[in-house]
């Protein structure tokens, strides 16, 4: 007697898998548009300006010389350091100050006065003032013959004489301090105002209960919730500050006698009034290495916040 045979089963259908790009593939494809643009508008160009501090080259003239180092010593050897003294003082002073006083505008205001909406907006004024507006508004309050402040201090009896601010090595930094800070505190009271603004009023209540005082309050409570904001706000002030140029060149362009020169009026004054672009470019150089170590420490540090 025949049996039939079973039936065999079909085999399962292929997968098509000819015309179908992996995730990594698909991804790179999809990035691709903005990676060419960034190569194109900022790699590029930076690698040929860092090629460029290697050569002897002058804008009025054609061709360059390969000089390798030498425009790196040039400015090494020369007035480096001085330069670098100068950006840290104006950078050190236009990041602390108007951090003081954003703290303690974001502190009061966050206490509930009365009309701190309306304060809050008018603190704003200054910071969404253009910054070339605002240096040319303090060059005139600081001018020697019609400034406002002159004449302010002299009908109070504190001066005797008109006082060239701009003009004086001994006041010109201040000066330049004294309006990046009118311009940049607003946004520090706004960041650390909504910092501020975290802190759970429970913690301030238990405080009060086992009778800490408003300073003892600040150290125990408030700062510990918000010194994570308050570092970030610092470093990017910092970083913002160290490559500053409006303001210094506005009011000063780096002088009296070069005592404002920072690396960013440096590089201007070099390559488009010096006509040396090679020097430029090798300043620049290194005052890149300088930025990007201060990126390394705000990158640490927000990876730590992000860790906590």
């Amino acid at each position: 007697m025949s049996t039939a045979a079973p039936p065999q089963k079909a085999p399962p259908p292929r997968e098509r898998t000819g015309g179908r790009l992996s995730n990594g593939a698909f991804a790179l494809l999809l990035t691709a548009p903005g990676l060419a643009l960034f190569a194109a508008i900022i790699f590029y160009p930076l690698l040929s300006a860092l090629f460029t501090g290697f050569f002897r080259q002058d804008l009025r003239l054609a061709g360059r010389e390969f000089v390798g180092l030498d425009n790196f010593a040039y400015w090494l050897d020369g007035d480096f350091l001085t330069i670098l003294e100068q950006t840290l003082v104006f950078t050190v002073g236009a990041t602390l100050v108007p951090f003081v006083i954003g703290f303690a505008l974001a502190l009061a205001l966050n206490t509930g006065l009365k009309g701190s909406g309306f304060l809050r907006g008018l603190f704003l004024f200054p910071w969404v003032i253009p910054g070339v507006v605002v240096s040319f508004l303090w060059m005139w309050i600081f001018n020697a013959n019609y400034g406002v402040l002159n004449g302010v201090l002299m009908k109070a009896g504190f001066i005797e004489e008109s006082v060239a601010w701009l003009g004086q090595p001994g006041t010109a930094m201040l000066a330049v301090i004294v309006t990046k800070t009118w311009a940049s505190f607003p946004w520090m009271m706004v960041m650390l105002l909504a910092g501020l603004q975290t802190v759970p009023r429970e913690l301030h209540e238990a405080a009060s209960m086992d009778g800490a005082g408003s300073i003892r309050r600040f150290f125990a409570v408030t700062w510990p919730q918000v010194r994570g904001v308050a570092s970030i706000v610092l470093l990017l002030e910092f970083i913002w500050n160290f490559q500053h140029f409006d303001t210094i060149y506005v009011l000063t362009g780096g002088g009296p006698a070069g005592t404002t020169e920072t690396f960013a009026t440096a590089v201007y004054q070099t390559a488009f009034k010096g006509f040396d672009i090679g020097r430029a470019t090798a300043l620049g150089g290194l005052w890149m290495l300088l930025l990007l170590l201060l990126v390394a420490v705000y990158l640490r540090i927000t990876e730590r916040k992000g860790d906590a």
